[in-house]
């Protein structure tokens, strides 16, 4: 089900003014339906960290060390961050079909090239298109998910693909660790070339084109004008920017965990993968809960009560890294901020995009971007702040914790000035409670 809108002049002179309508009854979604837009959102992160594993058999086999060889990561998430600015205005321009096929096959083309490299700058060229690729599955694997859903509904399947983006991560070492030792560090490409190819596939059959509001036209001046009255509008800015900062601890976390682990807590690296493995299970049950909140409490309320429970994870950390660094109280209170993290991630998502019908795809192209710029900071922040691994971890984790937090509380301060009516979609659907002001 996608958003009326209202169309009174040729499409040469559309506009890229965004039509506010009445709500549209919501349409649940199906299985094959989630499961299509998982495997878009998820292809980025499967290609990052299945090669966490085989980093140094490909420093080996390329004679380059294996700091060098991490670069491959750091290029990729730079270019799927800064691809989805531009992928997201074409969406809205062109639709979603070809944009999501073309992102396929250029990923595919790119892991192919990677698994040929035979030194670095091969294998970063073939990362570079593999990124182009991915960020197109990516960012339109949200726009197709406010396409085709509103309110509560929404809301739930942001909650189940942001499940597949945590399980992505989550497995893949493990999964990449088998590939390496049964077959080699190359055959991690082949798999995630196959597994874009069987996407692709899925997409068209189960999907296709979903964009069937006003388009938008491609010019450069149109480009800014959206993205530049996005930032400015609160509805957007407030939870994209609080989701972005939950995603910086999130990350932080992935790229710190192998320092906390290995050589912190002497863990092997199959205890690590195994530790990976244990968030998802976190993250799962948070999405879950996500979406039993929604409906119930409203967006507004549980997204209050997820950024309290990041938070206060968050401060734990910190605390057993100064007081106790030990592997239990470590993982109890990392699991109350994936906890947290897993009820934000999804209803932010669906919060920031659900006033946006028209400009669907540039909103997630910019929600995309900050959360990509988000990780890349965090990342860099939890691997320079301190010598001590777990306490740069607590430090990052609150510091983005808490200001999520004083973020979110200027939204609540601000929403008389909010527009109701753009609103009234994520308020109908998502709130159960007649106490839920109507800007949730």
């Amino acid at each position: 089900m996608t958003d009326r809108t209202v169309d009174t002049a040729p499409r040469a002179a559309m506009t890229d003014r965004t039509v506010d309508t009445a709500p549209l009854p919501e349409v649940s979604s199906t299985f094959a339906q989630i499961a299509v837009l998982a495997a878009l959102a998820a292809t980025g992160t499967l290609a990052t960290n299945i090669l966490l594993p085989s980093l140094p058999q490909m420093a080996a086999s390329l004679k380059v060390s294996t700091a060098a060889v991490t670069s491959a990561i750091t290029l990729f998430l730079a270019v799927f961050a800064l691809g989805q600015l531009v992928v997201g205005p074409i969406s809205d321009r062109y639709g979603r079909r070809w944009p999501v096929l073309t992102g396929f096959a250029v990923f595919c083309l790119g892991s192919i090239w990677c698994g040929l490299a035979t030194d670095l700058p091969g294998l970063l060229a073939g990362r570079v298109i593999q990124a182009a690729g991915a960020c197109a599955t990516s960012v339109l694997s949200r726009a197709i998910a406010r396409d085709l859903f509103t309110g509560a509904a929404l809301g739930r399947a942001m909650a189940l693909i942001m499940v597949a983006m945590a399980a992505a991560p989550g497995f893949s070492p493990l999964l990449g660790g088998a590939l390496d030792h049964a077959f080699g560090w190359r055959s991690e490409f082949v798999f995630v070339a196959i597994f874009a190819a069987i996407g692709a596939i899925a997409y068209g059959a189960v999907l296709g084109e979903t964009h069937h509001s006003t388009r938008i036209p491609l010019n450069p001046l149109a480009i800014a004008k959206n993205y530049i009255s996005l930032i400015a509008d609160r509805r957007f800015l407030v939870p994209a920017a609080t989701v972005s900062l939950i995603m910086g601890g999130l990350f932080a976390m992935f790229s710190a965990a192998p320092r906390v682990f290995i050589e912190g807590l002497h863990f092997t690296p199959i205890q690590l993968g195994l530790f990976f493995a244990g968030t998802v299970m976190v993250v799962f049950a948070a999405g879950m809960l996500a979406t039993k909140l929604a409906p119930r409490f409203g967006l507004d309320r549980s997204i209050r009560g997820g950024l309290v429970a990041a938070a206060t994870g968050s401060i734990a950390v910190l605390l057993v890294s100064i007081f106790h660094p030990t592997f239990l109280p470590f993982l109890a209170a990392m699991s109350v901020f994936l906890l947290g993290m897993g009820i934000v991630n999804p209803l932010g998502t669906a919060q920031a995009l659900s006033p946006f019908g028209e400009k669907a795809g540039a909103a997630s192209a910019l929600l995309g971007f900050w959360q990509m710029m988000g990780a890349a900071i965090g990342v860099y922040l939890a691997a320079t702040v301190s010598h001590e691994a777990m306490l740069a971890l607590g430090i990052v984790v609150t510091v983005a914790s808490l200001a999520a937090v004083a973020l979110y509380a200027m939204r609540a301060k601000s929403s008389p000035l909010f527009p109701r009516k753009g609103f009234a979609v994520v308020a109908q659907g998502a709130s159960a409670a007649p106490e839920v002001p109507a800007s949730s």
